[in-house]
């Protein structure tokens, strides 16, 4: 998956929020005082390529976490962004909402028929994103802001931990001023809690203790061991231009804001969820919400970016897991499998051997850190006939940081820095070495890496032609269905060498198809928890952890996992009647190209794209 912190798993890492309406509920906060100025200095009309540049630097510059994370202005000696947080306060998401139909009224000025069939294709993009965060303005404040997985308390300390960067002593300035600015934040999250809380917008039972023990285990006796402190410490080890004495004061100021800030937070934090919990139910669903079955269809269509109901998709679900096992089941017979047994008995059997796992120890666990690397490589060099494009920017895989693995999923993706000074990272995470069968690592690598995700918003990113907002747009049916996608690429190309390797790449798809099911059974059907869980374990054979794991994730974002094997089927259809149109003309490098030159969009709008493509070579 996309690293998505939303805050918290973008970085766990940070990624920018999707088509900048990502999270609505963490609005940001204006000041950089510096910045690439669009505008032109007369009372000239702006042009449209210069209206929406200044939309996307105006959203970008209230977020001094999203340009830490870019790191554009650094080259150009603007740093002050980086002793700072995002405002997130209630009154900063209703203003840029404001702001977003002030945009929205200018943008719908522009008068198509002036424009050039770009031009025309960048206006429909912003007004398309625009006009859905306007159009959800009642569901703006329907989400948690404190879950298991991309909470508040989980995307400040990755963010900080794990984007912040320390390369100078001005820096390491930042990352103490960052650690005494939680305050101000934490505040504005309490504010956005409480307007929850007064709603009935309360997460069930069962992930508030998630959370509480998330909050437990970060607080450590000696703040010396905590995630702040160490990330400090081996951030400032690598820079030489600090001298010694000056390092040990930073570290000591950092032990101070952990006692003084860090601390008395997490206790207030701990506190309030723990009375929280007392009015929570486990009632799993966004059923439960208020009006819950129109806001569940409309995260159906952001994260599908279609009109598809519930009940379309769960039947698609049904569908897409009895073809996906009928093909496992055949490779299992190939293998001497006894296929006579139920499904789940085959599976769960299968994945019980041991041989198809790592010692369960450090050594273990570097080596599968070093094995993913090496498939990375692998698959690297051996794409060329069918990819034209290669991304400039390195990828390397990285562990999961320990006080966020519990929580996180099986692996994902953060995006590489714009300056060059942070490679795309994919995050394993190791926390249950059941949870990494050899079998299913590269499907992984290649949904999280190449040519998956670090493959398709690298080059995203590095797209001159492209308008500041199209680099960084994030449509979940894209960015996910080309992840996807991607393993049916490499399971074509031959890169999946084994019968054993190969049920694991259909075990990776039957996962997605079986999130049809659960996430509609859950929000649509009122299916419980148990019910999601016993469902998924049925029918993937993946370790109960990660079912566990998985499950809840759907529970706190509802809709998102709908648009991996939605975005999936959408891409492999396009090809698939491209090539019967085309026959002999059909070039698989173009149709990639196509697809990637142009970076996210809406599914309808890159069928559209692929269609005038097919036309023009017909």
């Amino acid at each position: 998956m996309m690293s998505g912190n939303k805050k918290g798993l973008l970085g766990v890492a940070i990624v920018i929020v999707a088509g900048w309406f990502w999270y609505q509920y963490q609005a940001m906060q204006p000041t950089i005082g510096a910045q690439q100025e669009t505008t032109k200095a007369s009372a000239e009309p702006l042009s449209l390529a210069e209206f929406q540049d200044k939309v996307f630097w105006d959203t970008a510059k209230k977020s001094p976490e999203t340009l830490s994370s870019l790191r554009y202005f650094e080259s150009q000696g603007i740093t002050e962004h980086n002793g700072r947080l995002d405002d997130i306060s209630v009154a900063r998401a209703k203003a840029d909402l404001a702001d977003t139909k002030a945009e929205l009224a200018q943008l719908l000025t522009y008068d198509d028929a002036l424009l050039s069939p770009e031009e025309r294709l960048n206006k429909s993009l912003m007004v398309y994103t625009m006009q859905e965060a306007i159009n959800g303005e009642r569901f703006l404040f329907h989400n948690y802001p404190m879950t298991q997985l991309y909470g508040w308390h989980n995307g400040i300390a990755g963010f900080i931990t794990g984007t912040h960067s320390v390369t100078d002593a001005q820096e390491a300035d930042y990352y103490i001023k960052r650690l005494y600015a939680t305050r101000a934040q934490f505040d504005q999250l309490m504010e956005q809690l409480r307007l929850r809380e007064d709603r009935g917008i309360i997460p069930p039972t069962f992930i508030l203790e998630k959370v509480l023990k998330q909050l437990q285990g970060f607080v450590k006796a000696d703040p010396k061991k905590n995630a702040f402190y160490l990330a400090l410490m081996g951030k400032l080890e690598k820079v030489e231009s600090i001298p010694d004495a000056e390092k040990l004061k930073y570290l000591a100021e950092a032990e101070k804001a952990i006692n003084t800030v860090i601390y008395p937070i997490w206790a207030e934090l701990e506190a309030y969820i723990t009375a929280l919990k007392a009015k929570s139910t486990n009632e799993a669903g966004a059923w439960k919400l208020p009006d819950g079955k129109a806001y569940y269809q409309s995260q159906l269509e952001h994260f599908t970016t279609t009109k598809m109901t519930a009940d379309e998709i769960h039947e698609l679900g049904l569908s897409e897991v009895a073809r996906i096992q009928g093909d496992m089941l055949a490779l299992f017979e190939a293998e001497g499998y006894d296929t006579s047994q139920s499904f789940p008995d085959l599976i769960n059997g299968f994945a019980a051997e041991d041989k198809h796992y790592y010692p369960d120890t450090d050594a273990g666990r570097a080596q599968i850190i070093k094995d993913y690397s090496a498939m990375v490589a692998e698959i690297s060099a051996g794409i060329a006939d069918q990819f034209n494009l290669k991304p400039k920017a390195p990828v390397v895989v990285v562990r999961v940081p320990v006080f966020l693995e519990q929580g996180a999923p099986g692996g994902y993706y953060d995006l590489p820095a714009l300056d060059g000074s942070r490679p795309g990272r994919f995050y394993a995470n190791l926390y249950d070495i059941r949870a990494t069968p050899k079998y299913g690592m590269r499907a992984l690598t290649y949904h999280e890496a190449v040519p998956g995700h670090h493959y398709q918003i690298a080059l995203q990113q590095e797209q001159t032609s492209l308008p500041w907002f199209r680099k960084f747009a994030r449509y979940t049916a894209y960015v996910e269905g080309w992840a996807l996608y991607s393993e049916r690429v490499a399971l074509e190309m031959g890169f999946q060498k084994t019968n054993f390797d190969k049920i694991g790449a259909l075990q990776s798809e039957l996962f997605r198809a079986v999130r049809l099911v659960v996430d509609t059974g859950m929000h649509d059907r009122k299916w419980t928890r148990e019910q999601a869980i016993k469902y998924m374990a049925d029918n993937t054979g993946m370790a109960m952890s990660d079912v566990v794991t998985e499950i809840e994730r759907y529970i706190v974002w509802p809709g998102q996992a709908t648009g991996y094997k939605i975005g999936q089927l959408t891409l492999l259809r396009l090809r698939d009647e491209a090539r019967a149109t085309l026959g002999d003309k059909f070039d698989i490098r173009e149709f990639h190209d196509l697809v990637l030159k142009g970076g996210a969009m809406p599914l309808t709008v890159l069928e559209e794209q692929v269609n005038a493509w097919v036309a023009s070579k017909s």
